[in-house]
């Protein structure tokens, strides 16, 4: 199936738990982001045929896309409030769509895999929920793959790009600031720091040149402490992988998210 209109791709900051459905213990704390999620579908100019999201909350040792045609919930957070472990995302899956990723994965040579238990977690569902809440557009998830090298993501996302003429919007979800022993005000000039980085290696820079910084992005300024462990960074290099010679652009930017942090989020295409 091919589509006469080639979808972007996202990056997006997914935020912390289940805070779609905290509104009244957290106040207008993810209105920005909320705000920002909720445009997508306005900017993407038409509903997708399915959505296959790249969670920074699912690792495994091959590449592993979500078989499930009714994906349950996976409750991966602790200490919430105990109505936030009886929340529902009901969006379908795709089994069809997954046999096709796992199809171009394989063709890129990448190891690749189909689990058809797989359920939703919170870095999916919790960003969905802002992004379509009827849950009317398919969602798929795909894993990373242990280790999280940044150029067999990029390579990842490069085999995935067919998808985008076929309807089907890739969203690598994760935050671009993900330190939970540092956060708040404290944490405001080195989450800057690194997004002022981010910004001018995906945005600034000439579209060829992002991989080369991606690769790279540990030498950046404050980058280990940004992301003592990148697996919320690294779905942002399927997001350009896939979307290799697009411009770029931000199309969220917070510089107190939760007291004091600096985030963003970015499109390509």
């Amino acid at each position: 199936m091919t589509t006469h209109v080639r979808l972007p791709t996202y990056f997006i900051s997914h935020g912390g738990g289940p805070w779609p459905w905290m509104k009244k213990e957290m106040g207008d704390a993810y209105a920005r982001l909320e705000a920002a999620l909720a445009d997508m579908p306005r900017q993407v100019g038409r509903k997708p045929r399915a959505i296959l999201m790249v969670s920074a909350h699912w690792e495994e040792t091959v590449f592993t896309v979500m078989g499930n045609p009714k994906p349950p919930m996976i409750y991966d957070y602790g200490g919430f409030p105990a109505h936030t472990y009886q929340v529902h995302y009901d969006a379908p899956g795709s089994p069809d769509i997954a046999r096709r990723v796992q199809q171009l994965v394989e063709a890129a040579g990448l190891p690749a895999a189909i689990d058809a238990e797989r359920g939703f977690d919170h870095g999916t569902f919790s960003p969905m929920r802002a992004i379509y809440p009827e849950a009317d557009v398919p969602v798929l998830q795909l894993s990373l793959r242990r280790g999280l090298d940044p150029a067999e993501h990029l390579a990842l996302g490069r085999a995935l790009a067919p998808l985008r003429d076929e309807g089907v919007l890739i969203v690598g979800s994760g935050l671009s600031y993900h330190n939970l022993r540092n956060f708040g005000p404290q944490a405001h000039d080195v989450s800057k720091a690194f997004d002022d980085w981010l910004d001018a290696a995906v945005v600034q820079g000439a579209p060829g040149e992002r991989a080369a910084h991606l690769v790279n992005w540990a030498a950046a300024p404050a980058a280990r402490i940004a992301h003592p462990r990148e697996e919320h960074l690294i779905p942002l290099m399927v997001a350009v992988g896939a979307a290799e010679d697009d411009v770029g652009e931000r199309v969220y930017h917070e510089d107190m998210f939760m007291g004091g942090l600096v985030v963003s989020s970015f499109r390509f295409g």
